[in-house]
């Protein structure tokens, strides 16, 4: 296993969208090509399953050096209001765009740091959410919270407005690493506001934690799932560190990249989380997921429904997910696209009466394919090519690419259908990129993704 880390720990997408995103074609894609092909999901989906929301809310009081995402530090909370306001009127532009009222299966609150916002302000944003929507019978509403600053006013009051799901940034409980990446948190903390989520009615709790990180060791891993152990979440999100500094936006300067464990160093950190986690009654749900019995996501993986897309892995699939807010990225499954990544431009562009959109992807036939066949190794670590409607073109070329790791057993082929055996799990992103049409095309050596393992 040692030598085979080495041998694929390359740069890859984690696919999250097919293609991804260095790889949309915006030279092809305007904006009411956009709103065509979000008009054309609306009217297939919405009826049929509903629809699903994701909002950036992306205010963060300091910068937590790990992070990757598209965030705004302020200390100024009456950034609040006039943000919120902003995400409404967007919402407005999309429901203009109807002829029926938006069914909403799967809502999610992203950051930075959604409890960044007072309790009022989540209830009005919420409130201002559904004046021109509907909930959907099975829906499910889930929010990010950071442990240091969640209040159990917050928690009631999403809960209030029908939010059964919270996760919590835990990363890692010793000191030094948490210094490193500048985020202090307490265990005590982690156990406040897990003990409320639980007493209110919160149906499932996640906490997110990343190996991979600086000055992380085994021993750091062990203690802080042991921690976990006592509070014992619905779902762990394992992630692996994506060290990516070189891109435009990212905090991840605060430490020295020799202070990072590498390769099978790291990898060894995630095998020793997994071993606790099984031990522990959790269930390995696709790529960095683990979930108890009891929760959503286990049970998605029984019947056969697990999805994922920008928001990561979800038990709750539509094929139409609209992303609202700042940076946000929304799919219509035909198509994909990107808001403006500042929140001066977002407002100022909104407040206009026009879509915030900057860039997209809208995918062709093949591109529809492909990302289907990502999507089955991601959630089912299968896939097959039988049917028609899931042939490739030149699909020897992608059998060229999985010749290596057919050799290295970490991919078995019978006839027209590919299996990811379970201790090969960990190059799932390597079995995608085999199928990645984009990836093999250009062939970058540029540091555009984090490593692969």
């Amino acid at each position: 296993m040692k030598n085979l880390i080495q041998k694929y720990n390359v740069p890859g997408p984690r696919y999250t969208s097919y293609p991804t995103v260095p790889y949309w074609n915006n030279e092809t894609f305007s904006k009411q090509k956009w709103i065509n092909s979000f008009q054309q999901s609306f009217i297939e989906s919405n009826q049929k399953e509903g629809i699903s929301l994701y909002i950036h809310l992306p205010f963060c009081e300091s910068l937590c050096t790990f992070c990757a995402c598209h965030k705004h530090i302020t200390k100024r909370h009456e950034v609040e209001e006039d943000y919120i306001n902003t995400v409404i009127k967007e919402w407005q532009l999309y429901v203009n765009l109807t002829n029926e009222t938006p069914i909403i299966k799967e809502l999610h609150l992203g950051g930075g740091t959604p409890t960044f916002f007072s309790k009022e302000n989540l209830e009005y944003l919420i409130q201002g959410i559904f004046k021109n929507a509907k909930k959907h019978n099975n829906a499910e509403f889930s929010f990010e919270g950071h442990p240091s600053n969640t209040t159990k006013e917050q928690l009631q009051t999403l809960y209030n407005c029908g939010f059964t799901r919270v996760s919590y940034g835990v990363q890692d409980y010793n000191q030094n690493v948490q210094k490193a990446i500048n985020r202090i948190q307490t265990f005590e903390e982690v156990q406040q506001v897990t003990d409320w989520a639980r007493a209110i009615g919160y149906t499932s709790i996640s906490h997110d934690l990343i190996f991979g990180l600086p000055h992380q060791t085994k021993e750091n891993v062990i203690y802080t799932i042991n921690k976990t152990k006592e509070l014992k979440p619905d779902r762990i999100s394992f992630y692996s560190y994506a060290h990516v500094p070189w891109v435009k936006g990212v905090g991840q300067r605060g430490f020295n990249e020799n202070d990072l464990p590498k390769d099978e160093e790291k990898r060894e950190l995630y095998e020793i989380g997994k071993k606790l986690f099984a031990d522990l009654g959790y269930e390995e749900i696709g790529m960095d997921h683990f979930a108890l019995k009891s929760d959503s996501l286990y049970k998605a993986t029984l019947e056969n429904t697990l999805h994922r897309n920008f928001m990561g892995y979800t038990s709750n699939k539509t094929q139409l997910m609209i992303g609202l807010g700042m940076s946000a990225i929304s799919d219509s499954w035909y198509g994909f696209s990107q808001n403006v990544k500042t929140v001066k431009e977002y407002q100022k562009i909104v407040n206009l009466g026009e879509i915030p959109v900057f860039r997209g992807h809208i995918l062709t036939k093949e591109d529809q394919i492909i990302r289907k066949h990502i999507l089955n190794l991601m959630c089912n670590f299968s896939t097959s090519w039988d049917l028609d409607q899931m042939k490739i073109s030149n699909i020897d070329i992608h059998l060229h690419e999985l010749e290596e790791l057919i050799k290295d057993d970490l991919v078995h082929l019978k006839g027209n259908t590919i299996y990811i055996p379970e201790k090969a799990r960990p190059f799932v992103r390597n079995v995608c990129m085999a199928f990645d049409k984009k990836l093999l095309k250009v062939k970058s050596d540029q540091k555009t993704f984090s490593l692969t393992i």
